[in-house]
């Protein structure tokens, strides 16, 4: 009686090969690996990037270098989120909400993710140096370098972390922009200014929803002493007020029309509006609600940009 647990299991891994269920398990691991969650705000700010950097002509639009340049971000990225899970996986295996990524859970060995991860950073960087321009490529290599070797550690280290990866976290849109012109201006670095501060309250729900994961595996993301309130209120209220203003900025600087002002100016007021309500309250139910609104706010500001370029 007490190996038919153990048949049973090796007849269900029997039919689940028989029928193809373990290589779709292993395929599925590998599409886990890469974060398409990220890739695809990622691919959004590379495109507005790239968008707001190309000719002005709707008619001469460069259709295909836009595809070529999301295809060799989203490559990079992917190495980049394949290679930090291999580097976190014994934290991984400590936190809840990552205790089911496939390296954690062996569906995909650690020595298959390295060369999984090394190749899509090295393919998506030449990818992008062929089909786009040497300082797109460049700058691609230049975020996946700063996200795992100073960011990734710096989780451990200190709650400024955060502030570390808000740089590569806000790059995609100079690499679209790099990869439309072949040179970065005042407004690339604008794009690279709305992303930045986007990222401190988006991030800030996020740290709070999951303080007690973060703890249990070491990680210092915000500080352990009673000034954790206090550092999630500002880390969350300066920006928030700050990214109001600046993403002003392209319908000032000439960018783009009244439709943008206009989206921008209520699209800051909403988001401001969680914020400040996450901020005084720092409740789970305010950090979601932050969240939510976090992950509409961006794209939707993104689409008035692009929609309302002069």
């Amino acid at each position: 009686m007490a190996t038919e647990p153990i048949l049973a299991a090796l007849d269900i891994a029997a039919v689940r090969r028989r029928h193809g269920f373990v290589r779709t398990g292993v395929l599925s691991g590998y599409w886990s690996l890469t974060k398409p969650e990220v890739n695809f705000l990622i691919a959004i700010t590379a495109a507005a990037g790239f968008w707001m950097g190309a000719p002005a002509s709707f008619a001469h639009f460069p259709w295909t270098s836009l595809l070529h340049t999301l295809v060799g971000t989203v490559l990079v990225a992917s190495g980049a989120a394949a290679l930090n899970q291999l580097i976190e996986l014994r934290f991984d295996a400590q936190m809840r909400r990552t205790a089911r990524r496939p390296l954690v859970s062996r569906r995909i060995e650690p020595a298959h993710a390295l060369w999984f991860g090394i190749s899509l950073a090295v393919i998506g960087a030449i990818y992008l140096a062929v089909t786009t321009n040497i300082l797109a490529s460049l700058l691609s290599f230049l975020t996946l370098l700063g996200y795992l070797f100073l960011y990734t550690p710096l989780k451990r280290k200190t709650p400024l972390c955060t502030l570390i990866g808000a740089l590569p976290g806000a790059a995609p849109p100079l690499i679209g922009w790099a990869a439309a012109c072949g040179h970065l201006d005042g407004n690339a670095w604008l794009l690279f200014a709305i992303v930045f501060l986007w990222q401190f309250p988006h991030f800030m729900a996020i740290a709070w929803l999951y303080r007690d994961d973060y703890a249990r595996a070491g990680y210092v993301v915000l500080p352990a002493s009673k000034s954790k309130d206090r550092f999630v209120a500002w880390q969350t209220s300066v920006p928030s007020l700050t990214l109001l203003a600046v993403a002003l900025g392209p319908a000032i600087r000439g960018e783009s029309g009244i439709f943008y002002f206009a989206g921008a100016l209520v699209l800051g007021g909403i988001f401001l509006y969680y914020s400040a309500r996450f901020t005084f309250q720092l409740s789970t139910i305010s950090a979601r609600q932050l969240l939510f609104a976090s992950i509409v706010y961006l794209p939707l500001l993104l689409a008035f940009l692009a929609l309302d370029k002069k």
